[in-house]
Formats: C-alpha cells, sequence, structure tokens
C-alpha cells in the first residue's frame, strides 16, 4: 500500500498590490505645457524663509516669468542660476507670500534631497517638452 503524501499547505498570500493612483488619459496629460527655461536671476523671498523668487526665459513664445519655488532649504541660488529646467506653463498664476509665481519648476524628491528636474543636452529656452 502507498503512503499519501499529506495535505500540502496553500501557497502564501501575495502581497497586495499598491493601491492604482489617479489615473488620467493622453488628452488631460496634453494639456500640460512643459517646456525649457533658463534660470537668470535667483533671490530670497522677502517673506518666506523656504522660497526662492526665480527670473526664468521660457524662449520668444512665453518670454521671461517670475517664478517662486520652494527650494531654498536643498539648493544655494548659485546651483541654480543659468540652469535649464523644466517649467509648466500654462499653470494658473498664484501668489505665494506675496509674490506672483507664473509657472512651476518642477523637481524631483528622495527622502531629505530636492533635485530640479534639468535637461541632458542643451536646448533653447523655450524648447517643448513632449
Amino acid at each position: 500500500m502507498t503512503a499519501t503524501p499529506p495535505p500540502s499547505a496553500p501557497p502564501p498570500a501575495s502581497p497586495s498590490p499598491a493601491p492604482a493612483p489617479d489615473l488620467i488619459n493622453i488628452q488631460e496629460f496634453a494639456r500640460v505645457q512643459l517646456r525649457i527655461g533658463k534660470v537668470l536671476d535667483v533671490r530670497d523671498h522677502p517673506n518666506a524663509a523656504k522660497l526662492y523668487i526665480l527670473d526664468v526665459d521660457l524662449g520668444p513664445e512665453f518670454g521671461q516669468r517670475q517664478l517662486v519655488a520652494g527650494l531654498k532649504p536643498y539648493l544655494p541660488p548659485e546651483a541654480l542660476k543659468d540652469t535649464l529646467v523644466v517649467v509648466v506653463t500654462n499653470l494658473e498664476p498664484a501668489m505665494l507670500r506675496g509674490e506672483r509665481s507664473e509657472g512651476m519648476l518642477l523637481a524631483a524628491q528622495e527622502g531629505d534631497r530636492v533635485v530640479p528636474l534639468t535637461v541632458a543636452a542643451p536646448l533653447a529656452p523655450g524648447s517643448k517638452i513632449r
């Protein structure tokens, strides 16, 4: 007589997947205008310890704009000046602690480190990102 093997234990449950992010479709994404901007000047915000005011050249179509960015705790002004950065150009202007911000500089964060998004090769201010 052959022995019957004991019943095997059920396989361990796989970890639950992370919740799905809020998805957008390609038409919604296409509404966001991303352009290359050259940081011309960086100065301290007079009313906020963590904010800089940046003058950014966005090329002939958009001209020069003022952006307010919360990068002061992460970078000295000279690390931003003359840098080519990625800017959202069709964001509604906002007043941030009494200063007008006319776009948004994009940055990535990993832990305590924040790094502006830049480009791998020189491009003209105003170049479209697609």
